[in-house]
This record gives C-alpha cells, structure tokens and sequence, in this order.
C-alpha cells in the first residue's frame, strides 16, 4: 500500500541513573566511592533513502522510542549508551511539527540525515562527586529524559515526470507500455487511487522515473474526488505528460478535458503549468479519436502524440520527447 502521509510521537531514550557504589576490596581499606555514570539515551534521527518510496513502515504506529542508556554501575562503570534510532524516509518527504504545522526540514537529497530528537544525558555516580572535603559522598543524579515530539510526514514524490489525466484517461496503461510495471487497470473511474512509480529505460542505461498520478476532476484543487491527496505530488515533477482520452466515447469533450486539468493544477498553483510538458492523446485506435485529433491540432498549438496505449502504438515518439523535455 503507498502511504504518502504519518503522524506520530518520536519518544528519544531516557539517561540511564548515576549509582551509589564503594569500593570494597581486599587489602584495600579505604576504597571510597567507585559508583558509575549512567549511559546516555539513544537520539531519533530522519534519513532519506532512495529505495524507500513511501510511508508505509509508518503505518499504524502511533508512538516511536528509542533505547534508553543503561544505570552505571560499580568498580567506576559507566552505563551501556541507548542505541540510537534512524528512521528511513523516502526523498522528498517534509517533516512537519504536528501541532503547529511548521514545516522543520525538507529533505529531498539522498542520504540526507538530520538529528530529531536528542536522548538524554545519563546521570552521575557518587565518584563524580568526590571531593577533598567531601572523601565519601553518597550521592548520585537521575538520568535526563530524553526529547519527545510529536511529528507529521508528508511525501511529495519527486519525479523525473508526472503523468496527468482525468480517471478513464487510459494513464496506467500508458505506464504499463512505458515502465513495464503492472499496474492495475480497469474500466471504471479511480482505477488508480495511489501514485505509481516506474522507469522508462533507455538504451544507453540511463533510467527515467515516471510517476502516474491518480486521475484528477473538475473541481479536484478544492479537494474534490482524490483532490489534494494526489495534486501535491505534481509539485516536485520536472516535467508533466498530459494523457487525453481522444476517443471521446464517454461523453467527454477530449479538448474540455485538457482545459480542465490545466485550470486545474493553475488554481492548486500557477507554476505547475510553467514545467514542459507534452500532450499525449490517447485511444487513437478508436475511430471517432480522428475528428477529435484535427479539433485539437486546431485549438490547440502545443506538441501533441496520437497513441494507443493498449496496442502500444507512437510510443516510441513519445519516449522520445519525454527524454528531450527533460534535457532541453
């Protein structure tokens, strides 16, 4: 399951107690205080990792501890150190304060790692205290706790491209011709009610990550249908693939549903539209897609690709411009 959203309480590990201990040894009479430090507590840290995709280890966990620092003990041991806690997070997640909403880090580079919560110190044993005027003091500190905070992720999936369409627009079986990934299809709407990630791969072995972005209505900017679940994903994209059901055979104005997608990601944010991008016009093997081409050729003067994802046809043209689009 993609999880692109957790909210939980990042406990880091307590200060073991500082102890009370005399030396009591043979031959030696006078041993004085020999207790030992308690360990320090394990701290959180965030660590991006680039094969981790989503938030799903964060599933249903609602309180996250590290390890807590071990007492010290006698003969002047000091307590084992907690071990510390490194959380894997996919690249282009934000941590957010949970209460405030403030967002702390942005982390969208690989192998990023940043300290979250701090364990506590451990505590003293009585030899820390042993002075010239205090030659046996019985004396020890508790150890500290250690940080506690209450934090939300959010992933915003950074992409090479985004495919964006209406639901039925035929994306997931565009990105099962393009990535060779299954992904599940079907004729209904919101067959797609997560991001799909895949690569294209090239013949000189470079790799190009494409995302499918579940199919967005009218009105989706002000959270209709999957709404701002999927828009935000769009962000973080270099470049943007718009898939149109040409055909029109579900009673939908092929050049309305570009108009719409496109008003669309404007009100969600202007700048989305200033990303390349190229118009795949999809389900070309239908006969009424030919009148509908020639409308949108006309209306319209931006590159276009007829294609037919299901019996893979012109997607080699596509691959094509998807690849110049992201080195132009």
């Amino acid at each position: 399951m993609f999880i692109d959203k957790a909210r939980f309480k990042l406990t880091a590990g307590r200060g073991g107690n500082g102890v009370v201990a005399w030396r009591r040894e043979k031959f030696i009479p006078k041993g004085g205080p020999s207790g030992g430090d308690g360990g320090n507590g394990g701290s959180i840290y965030f660590e991006t990792d680039a094969q981790v995709v989503s938030l799903q280890s964060f599933r249903n966990r609602r309180f996250i501890n590290a390890q807590n620092g071990a007492p010290g003990s006698s003969n002047s041991k000091k307590g084992k150190t907690g071990q510390d806690l490194i959380l894997k997070i996919p690249c282009g997640t934000l941590i957010k304060d949970a209460q405030s909403g403030e967002v702390l880090f942005d982390l969208t580079a690989p192998e990023e790692r940043h300290l979250f919560c701090l364990g506590g110190k451990g505590g003293k044993g009585n030899e820390r205290f042993k002075s010239p005027t205090n030659q046996a003091p019985n004396t020890c500190t508790p150890g500290k706790e250690g940080e506690i905070k209450e934090v939300e992720l959010e992933l915003k999936l950074i992409a090479d491209v985004g495919l964006i369409g209406m639901p039925n627009a035929g994306k997931s079986s565009l990105m099962t011709q393009l990535t060779y990934v299954k992904v599940k299809i079907g004729a209904y709407p919101f067959t797609t009610l997560h991001p799909n990630l895949g690569y294209i791969h090239r013949k000189n072995t470079s790799r190009i990550l494409v995302a499918d972005i579940p199919g967005i209505l009218e009105g989706a900017h002000a959270d209709k249908g999957l709404g701002l679940a999927f828009l935000r994903h769009i962000e973080r994209t270099s470049a943007l693939v718009f898939v149109i059901d040409i055909s029109g055979l579900e009673g939908r104005d092929p050049l309305n549903d570009f108009q719409v997608l496109q008003d669309e990601l404007r009100a969600y944010d202007p700048q989305l539209l200033e990303k390349p991008f190229v118009v795949a016009l999809n389900k070309t093997d239908i006969e009424e897609a030919t009148d509908h081409i020639e409308r949108f050729r006309t209306k319209f003067s931006i590159p276009i690709f007829p294609i037919s994802a299901l019996h893979n046809q012109g997607l080699d043209s596509l691959k094509e411009a998807i690849h110049h689009l992201l080195n132009a």
